[in-house]
């Protein structure tokens, strides 16, 4: 009986989303709901501003009082009181009559505009106003900017710090969010060293591990790194158990291949507490995988070959998507955003599979360019510096040829003029 026909990319992401689900919510202090989800649309309870206000320092003027003034001819007011940003106490504009205002300070009832300090001659008890202005001129109107009941922010946005001073400006000390996944990223093989320590031959330091956690974090979660685990079973288990009581999810890389010293397969397939399927998927690179859930409370475990491109694509294509889910942020598509871009070389793709392939755009004369960065192999890792997206070459197509159209899958932001 012959190996099994490798499956689709989609068929492996449907199987990968399947593990997961938004995980459920919970009440969260401002501070420590930076960066999640939002899991209810925040109304706000009173207007913003809550009361008039003045956007100038200068003087509360009712307009009739002051129509006359000019430069060369002021006309003097009597400055009754001063009205400082916190004030509390009642105060109404009499007229023929000022109060000295300070920008923030709400504006006494009987006011009209705010005359700013500039068109003044800045007097304490007594005030010369060389300007008129317009009602309503430097007054921040009650409700000007959000009404008593408008919803302020929507369930589902990812909350950053301009999103948490809105929060903190609508009066709410806690808000209900999707907590962050905890994500275990573990390393696997004997030739794995940490950075920092002397290699001897045939070692090398662990770049995976270090990728996938700063990968896990960049997207909003919690990662929790561990050391690089030998291809011995025992040591392998032992280390999944342990970590199964701090994990919402677990990454591994290495070890999922055809070999002799595929552990990570060897160990799961062997499990009575894992159950999923080991696949090869129709990629390049990235072909073979795993994913299912393991122990007690069916935590999902996901398995990514361990070449540092393989597993740094196979993270963007399935874990990404995967980890959106858990902290509640899916869109329509749940990849990055994807632009179309005309491939400036020419290269060659296998036709049974579909490509990412590393590379880097720059727009030239209103048209995004696109070439591949560094070679085909899994393991050129420093390419990666030089990459801003990648190149999705479809099943089916054998070559891109210079002036093709190519999807890219973006890394980080749109290049400028490009929507």
């Amino acid at each position: 009986m012959g190996a099994p026909e490798p499956i689709s990319v989609q068929a492996h992401l449907a199987d990968c989303l399947a593990l997961v689900r938004p995980l459920p919510p919970l009440e969260l202090a401002l501070r420590d709901a930076l960066g999640c989800v939002l899991a209810e649309d925040v109304v706000s309870p009173r207007p913003l501003p809550a009361f008039d206000n003045s956007a100038m320092d200068g003087y509360a003027v009712r307009v009739r009082d002051v129509a006359e003034a000019r430069e060369d001819s002021p006309v003097g007011l009597p400055v009754v009181a001063d009205v400082a940003a916190g004030h509390t106490g009642a105060l109404r504009l009499a007229g023929g009559t000022t109060v000295r205002i300070m920008t923030g300070a709400p504006v006494p009832p009987g006011a009209e505009a705010v005359v700013p300090v500039e068109w003044t001659d800045r007097g304490v008890s007594h005030v010369r106003i060389r300007r008129c202005p317009e009602p309503g001129q430097h007054v921040r109107r009650a409700g000007e900017d959000v009404r008593a009941g408008d919803v302020v922010l929507e369930a589902g946005t990812r909350l950053q710090a301009r999103h948490i001073g809105v929060l903190a400006a609508v009066g709410r000390a806690r808000v209900r969010v999707r907590p962050r996944p905890r994500v275990v990223v573990l390393s696997t093989g004997s030739e794995i060293v940490e950075p920092g320590l002397g290699l001897e031959h045939g070692q090398l330091h662990d770049a995976n591990g270090f990728l996938l956690a700063s990968a896990v974090q960049e997207l909003g979660a919690i990662a929790y790194r561990v050391a690089g685990v030998p291809d011995d079973a025992a040591e392998l288990s032992a280390v999944l158990d342990d970590q199964l009581v701090r994990a919402d999810v677990i990454i591994t890389s290495g070890g999922v291949s055809e070999g002799a010293y595929d552990t990570v397969k060897e160990v799961l397939q062997a499990s009575p507490a894992f159950t999923g399927r080991f696949v090869k998927v129709a990629m390049q690179p990235g072909m073979p995988q795993g994913a299912g859930v393991l122990g007690e409370d069916g935590t999902p475990i996901l398995t990514l070959p361990g070449n540092p491109v393989s597993a740094f694509v196979s993270f963007e294509v399935f874990v990404r998507p995967a980890l959106r889910r858990m902290l509640g942020e899916e869109g329509p598509d749940p990849l990055r955003p994807r632009v179309r871009a005309v491939a400036e070389e020419a290269w060659t793709s296998a036709p049974a599979k579909a490509q990412y392939v590393r590379a880097a755009t720059r727009l030239e004369g209103g048209r995004l360019l696109v070439r591949p960065v560094g070679g085909h192999g899994s393991h050129l890792v420093t390419a990666l510096a030089r990459t801003d997206c990648l190149a999705v070459v479809p099943v089916g197509v054998g070559r891109v040829e210079v002036g093709d159209e190519v999807d890219c899958v973006l890394l980080g932001p749109a290049p400028a003029g490009v929507s």
